[in-house]
């Protein structure tokens, strides 16, 4: 259904309504939202969106733009990503001086089937040198009037686009109103962007000893229809001389990069490789007992999904689907099917349960209790 945002700024108890509504409806003071289930993946492909460019230069300090730090800090984590993980394929919504519509970058990462979408920015209040540090923001309610400026300010480069009105529908970046309705598209994502920016911010923190002021929610228009994990990391104040001095050095660039990069990986690695805990089944789907013994400690599986929340078995979601094993680290749940030491029939498997609704399906290898990369898995496979 397409929501038409269209509300006056005189409705203050309509307002206050909705504020109490997605109160309601939304725990955002208790760790934020917890989403229902959402559809596993690799880290194979990763947008980054460097913020404003070409006609929208963003912000400005006295002697930087934040069009061009963005962008600098942008390709530099493109060439480290690409030199850390060949594998990954590394997509820009931008990566000269042009103008692209907020849009048109979310459209980028949903066409390419993103992974992760990360979109850089500098951030800035009108006072010089009074405020200074880090966020990182995911799609959500505003907490707090600040929260609610900045993403006011990000938002407002919709205005340079023409039928900006078609495009979000009748969104208005002045309206109080209408960012508390945009906050309210549901964002599948979230808890699994809220761990990326976790560490983002960590990073900032503890590894470039930069003032980290925490992950927040607010509505960006950027995040708002990008169909993957997504955040929008707040490099620092163009307001405040020491920042823009930080922002505006190019070895400084080069560290907030590898910054965001360790971040990824740490991300990556929870997603990716975690040990089995224990079975929501009496046991495995298939098995086979006809293989070499040199090999038969090495199995494959398919990973189905992945959330925040333990997802029973009775649940309607998994009606077509027998035996679920789940594994849980502190963060997810992770919800497979199946016990194989034959590749061919994971993969088989992996277009069974496909053709069901789990079209992100993926295989994933143990060898004994413990998860290994799959490249590792096939050699020692292929080596007997």
């Amino acid at each position: 259904m397409k929501i038409k945002i269209a509300i006056k700024t005189d409705s203050r108890l309509l307002l206050s309504g909705l504020v109490f509504l997605l109160t309601a409806l939304f725990d955002f003071d208790n760790s934020f939202a917890n989403p229902d289930i959402a559809s596993s993946y690799l880290v194979r492909t990763i947008v980054l969106d460097a913020g404003h460019g070409g006609k929208d230069p963003g912000c400005h300090g006295n002697k930087y733009q934040e069009k061009h730090v963005a962008l600098a800090i942008v390709k530099e984590l493109g060439r480290q990503i690409n030199e850390s993980y060949p594998d990954i394929k590394v997509i820009y919504t931008r990566d000269e001086d042009v103008f692209i519509p907020l849009h048109e970058r979310a459209a980028i990462a949903n066409r390419n089937r993103a992974d992760l979408f990360i979109s850089i920015h500098c951030n800035y209040i009108a006072k010089r040198n009074k405020a200074f540090g880090t966020e990182t923001y995911v799609m959500g309610l505003h907490r707090a009037e600040e929260n609610l400026m900045v993403a006011k300010r990000e938002n407002s480069s919709i205005l340079l686009e023409e039928d900006y009105e078609e495009h979000y529908d009748g969104y208005d970046p002045d309206s109080p109103e209408g960012h508390i309705i945009l906050s309210m598209y549901q964002n599948a994502y979230l808890s699994q962007s809220i761990q990326l920016a976790h560490h983002i911010e960590e990073n900032f923190k503890n590894q470039l000893e930069r003032h980290s002021r925490g992950v927040k929610q607010a509505g960006f228009l950027v995040l708002r229809k990008t169909t993957m994990p997504s955040v929008l990391v707040e490099t620092g104040f163009l307001s405040t001389d020491e920042e823009e001095k930080f922002l505006g050095d190019p070895k400084k660039q080069k560290a907030m990069a590898a910054s965001i990069l360790d971040a990824i990986s740490k991300y990556k690695s929870e997603v990716e490789d975690v040990p089995a805990v224990f079975l929501a089944s009496s046991g495995p789907e298939d098995t086979d007992s006809t293989v070499p013994e040199k090999t038969a400690d090495i199995v494959f599986k398919v990973q189905l999904a992945a959330s925040s929340k333990f997802i029973p078995e009775e649940d309607s979601q998994w009606k077509e689907i027998r035996e679920i094993e789940v594994i849980k680290d502190a963060n997810l749940y992770k919800y497979l099917v199946g016990h194989y030491t034959s590749l061919d029939k994971a993969k088989a498997k992996q277009e069974e349960v496909a053709s069901r609704g789990f079209d992100k399906a993926f295989v994933v290898a143990y060898k004994g209790e413990e998860r290994i990369p799959f490249d590792e898995a096939i050699k020692i496979v292929g080596a007997h």
